[in-house]
Order: C-alpha cells, then structure tokens, then sequence
C-alpha cells in the first residue's frame, strides 16, 4: 500500500494560505493562534496534507482579509466538461511562482517601485536574462 498523497486542490489552496500569511506578514503560529490550533496544523494546512473544511476555511479567509473564492483562483479543476470530453488546463505558473519566497519578495519589492519606466525596464532587463538563458 502506497502512501496517501494529497489532493491538487487542497494542495493549491494550501499554497495560497500561506502565499496570503506571508504577504501580510503572519507567522504560521500567529495564524494558528487566531484560529486557535497549532503552527503544525497550519503547516498542514498550507502542504495540503491536512484538509481544510468548510468553516475553518471561511474562518482563514476573514483572518488573511480576502474572500473565500481567492484561495481557490487559478487553482487545478477536474477540466471535465458535461460532455465528457476534458479541457486544457490553465497555466498555474503564476499561483505557483507567487507561492515562493522568492515570488512574493519580488512582487511586493516590485509594486513598491512608482516609476512606471523604471518597472517597464526591470521587466525588459528580467526579459533578456531569461531569454539568454532558455534561448527560443
């Protein structure tokens, strides 16, 4: 018998707990302390390994101050239509990048920059390196 992996879903909506905690500055205790559980369970939560029911889940979003259908925006489907016949995913790259230390510094280093040139020139700058990279 294989181990039990956690659902796509309860992963995604993990990840976006904790891309929503981190962006508000909320540690894994002081959000586990405001729903009355462990940082563990939060950890949990945030890996998918542990489901989040229906109330807790309203109860998450008030607390990271967004409505209940961010949590489950660009996350995976069944992509099944009533047919039958199954549709293209949506890219995810997005949710997943932003669910990264790295995504979320960049972003919030990124807004903080007022100078709509400047940003424009970052992008240009972060467009080349990648293209030097991963040639098309």
């Amino acid at each position: 018998m294989s181990a039990k992996t956690p659902n796509p879903v309860d992963k995604y909506v993990g990840s976006r707990v904790r891309m929503r905690r981190i962006m508000l500055g909320l540690s894994q205790e002081k959000l586990g302390d405001a729903l009355g559980l462990t940082f563990q369970q939060i950890q949990k939560y945030e890996k998918g390994t542990n489901r989040i029911g229906a109330s807790r889940l309203h109860q998450i979003a008030d607390i990271l101050q967004v409505p209940v259908s961010f949590l489950f925006e660009g996350g995976p489907s069944s992509n099944v239509t009533l047919d039958g016949l199954g549709e293209a995913p949506s890219p995810a790259y997005v949710s997943d990048f932003l669910a990264t230390s790295e995504g979320l510094a960049l972003t919030r280093a990124f807004t903080r920059i007022t100078d709509a040139k400047l940003r424009r020139s970052i992008v240009d700058l972060v467009e080349q390196i990648a293209n030097t990279q991963n040639p098309s």
